[in-house]
């Protein structure tokens, strides 16, 4: 019997859509290939397997996560869901599996991880300003 696909991104495929949140910068989308896709990943020192990342591309098209644009050869592919939609949605799942919801448990843990810069701190006291 075939295992249901899973909602959330594996490592692998969060790698992949990292390269396609790093390429679109300001623009909307930024149609890449999976040639373009494993040399973007070869340079930032991961090295997959055409073949390897063919796959992690069409099962992030299955998920929702990328679309084919064209349908000629090379395909071009391009992401349907923001960093900010799928970072928000992971950060939420986590607060809620390993924290019961609590995001007062998350900052804890957070800032007893380890010590803040200067610079962390002082980002830190500018959205508790926004935020109150």
């Amino acid at each position: 019997m075939a295992r249901p696909k899973a909602k959330e991104l594996t490592a692998r495929e969060l790698e992949i859509m990292h390269v396609f949140w790093e390429r679109s910068g300001t623009e909307a989308t930024t149609e890449l290939t999976v040639a373009e896709v494993r040399d973007a990943l070869e340079q930032a020192g991961r090295e997959l397997a055409y073949t390897t990342v063919a796959t992690l591309v069409r099962i992030l098209v299955e998920k929702s996560f990328l679309k084919q644009t064209n349908d000629g050869r090379p395909f071009l592919y391009c992401s349907i869901r923001t960093f900010d939609e799928v970072s928000g949605s992971m950060l939420g799942d986590m607060i809620q599996k390993v924290f019961g919801g609590s995001r007062e448990k998350l900052l804890l843990r957070l800032l007893e991880e380890r010590q803040l810069s200067p610079r962390e701190l002082e980002k830190i006291k500018e959205i508790l300003k926004e935020k109150s």
